[in-house]
């Protein structure tokens, strides 16, 4: 059962680019399943010359996650993993019987989504700004790019200087999935983006073949817990600590866009989200200045 689960992850890294995180998360998920498997006396997913895992198996695990109180939240991740790796199962011909609807997933209520204001924007990307050192500079532009487009930490941190055109003013995003997205940006963060790539990337650079766009003190791509706590650094310093993260700065940049009279869909775009309805929520954003 365990080779199974790690083909799934190979398969959902390879090709559906998971994060790191993610496919921890769907391992843990995965074996907490088999394991429960095993304790009903099961043997394998699917075979049918010995115990199986079947409705009744998965009635027992969805009580056990009951049974440990774990939150609606929580549980709707663990039965999504266990349907994606299910229906994975029956595609690959490796189980006859798709037994994922017999999983119903808690009903859960997503909070509104919590934006800063635009003079709170302001305020924080302006802080940088009153520090002269190499970093500063580089995480003013870090903070402006990532206003100015809504990616996400990592996407952020997985930019290569190649994926910024500078003439044609747009970043390219390649997020989960492999599904490529251009985003635009106006000529103030094109002009910042090419002052850090021209005169502040080489001071931070060690290594000529480094290709990451944002490097650290010792020139190697900067991660996305080093970015959190650079962010959380200027938090601190403008007062709006417990208030910004980089994901607050993604939802900013989506609330204010709507806001602002984008449609609905440009935004969807933008952010990369599967569904509309991930969009919406972004309508029910209260923005106060």
């Amino acid at each position: 059962m365990e080779e199974d689960i790690k083909f799934f992850l190979d398969y959902l890294a390879r090709e559906k680019k998971y994060s790191p995180n993610t496919l921890a998360a769907y391992n843990a998920d995965l074996n907490q399943l088999a394991a429960c498997m095993k304790s009903e006396g099961m043997k394998g997913w699917g075979d049918p010359s010995e115990p199986s895992l079947n409705a009744g198996v998965l009635s027992a695990y969805l009580r056990s996650l009951r049974e440990r109180k774990y939150t609606p939240t929580t549980v709707a991740r663990k039965v999504a993993a266990a349907k994606s790796f299910l229906r994975f199962m029956v595609d690959k011909g490796m189980m006859r019987g798709d037994l994922a609807p017999i999983l119903v997933s808690p009903q859960v209520s997503k909070p509104v989504p919590k934006a800063l204001s635009v003079s709170e924007v302001r305020f924080l990307l302006a802080e940088p700004a009153k520090l002269s050192t190499i970093d500063a500079k580089r995480d003013k532009a870090m903070l402006e790019l990532l206003y100015a487009t809504g990616l996400t930490a990592s996407e952020l941190m997985a930019l290569n200087t190649r994926d910024i055109d500078l003439k044609k003013g747009t970043v390219r995003c390649s997020s989960r999935g492999s599904k490529v997205r251009l985003i635009p940006i106006d000529r103030s963060v094109v002009r910042l983006i090419k002052e850090y790539i021209d005169s502040v990337r080489p001071e931070l650079l060690s290594n000529e073949k480094e290709v990451a766009l944002f490097l650290n003190r010792r020139g190697e791509r900067l991660t996305r817990q080093g970015f959190w706590l650079i962010v959380q650094g200027y938090a601190d310093r403008t007062g709006l600590s417990g208030k910004v993260t980089p994901r607050s700065l993604r939802h900013s940049f989506a609330a204010h866009k709507l806001e602002g009279g984008a449609d609905l869909q440009s935004v969807q775009e933008l952010l990369g989200h599967a569904h509309i309805s991930t969009t919406r929520a972004y309508t029910q954003v209260e923005i106060s200045d």
